[in-house]
């Protein structure tokens, strides 16, 4: 009975995770303890130590606070800056960040704990980051895959996008999770034997790799790149862009990105698929034209870029 209350515990356990439901674990963690007692293949303490593991799971899934996401966010652009460097350009970086505020206005999300920060990247890849809390970096590489400000809006507008749907955010509670699962099998280690706990860290090691890899490799999912883009088409309609300039950035793109590169190409889906979707949100509205005075000041801004 013992080898097959752990098959199932490890189920539930997995049920839960997969849902994302914090309430479902603990009940999981609950009801496998219950039947292990009551079968007589676990002891309370046993039990107790079960039920503490799968509580510390299901802790994950509360909310963060917006000073939590602040702090998580700042610890996010660290990690990017560790691996691309500012670029040096006092009238660029005031130039993106009066933009970038200004659309942030106009987002579901206008405030944050820490307000909004726009960086740019001195690198030649093509791609940009929405940290937590509204920490925005781009590249000099995205940039340049810009023709006119309202390109640039366009982009800006995609990334305050994430930052209001909390893609970022949602990305690291699952990965809050890898805790969590460390916790739980240095719990069964206390109660459980060595068998037992293979046969639990087993049941979990693939997940915690997938965890890792989503985090590090893969970017946001589909959905929610097309949920940006749409709170992007939203933000430009509302500020005085035309959306139209999303379409005519990502098609830039299409042209310079290199099949199999490590940046936008390797996180993003494929521009072609996004241009589609965004397309049809936006219709046959004609293009707005761009006020000269606003095509010069992008220029200007953008010299050297």
């Amino acid at each position: 009975m013992k080898k097959m209350l752990f098959p199932v515990a490890v189920a539930l356990l997995a049920a839960a995770w997969w849902t994302g439901c914090g309430e479902t674990v603990k009940v999981a963690g609950q009801l496998g303890a219950a039947v292990g007692v009551a079968t007589g293949s676990m002891t309370t303490n046993q039990a107790a130590s079960l039920i503490r593991s799968t509580e510390a799971v299901a802790k994950t899934f509360e909310d963060i606070t917006p000073e939590q996401e602040y702090y998580i966010g700042r610890a996010v652009a660290a990690t990017i800056l560790n691996k691309y460097k500012p670029y040096s350009n006092e009238e660029a970086h005031r130039y993106l960040n009066l933009l970038g505020q200004s659309l942030a206005l106009a987002s579901t999300k206008p405030e944050t704990f820490g307000g909004y920060h726009f960086l740019i990247l001195d690198s030649n890849e093509i791609n940009a980051f929405a940290a937590p809390g509204g920490l925005i970096l781009v590249t000099r590489g995205m940039l340049r895959c810009c023709r006119s400000e309202d390109a640039l809006a366009s982009v800006l507008a995609h990334e305050i996008g994430h930052v209001q749907n909390q893609h970022g955010l949602k990305a690291i509670k699952q990965g809050r999770l890898t805790s969590a699962l460390t916790i739980l099998a240095v719990e069964s280690a206390k109660s459980f034997g060595s068998e037992d706990l293979a046969e639990l860290t087993s049941a979990f090691e693939g997940s915690i790799t997938d965890i890792t890899g989503t985090l590090m490799n893969s970017g946001y999912a589909r959905g929610q790149e097309r949920d940006a883009d749409k709170g992007a088409v939203k933000i430009l309609e509302q500020v005085g862009y035309g959306p139209q300039a999303l379409v005519d950035m990502l098609e830039q793109m299409e042209q310079k990105l290199k099949p199999g590169g490590l940046d936008f190409a390797k996180t993003h889906p494929d521009p072609e698929d996004r241009i589609r979707d965004i397309r049809g949100w936006i219709g046959s509205a004609p293009e707005r034209a761009e006020p000269a005075a606003r095509q010069a000041r992008f220029e200007k801004a953008m010299q050297g870029i």
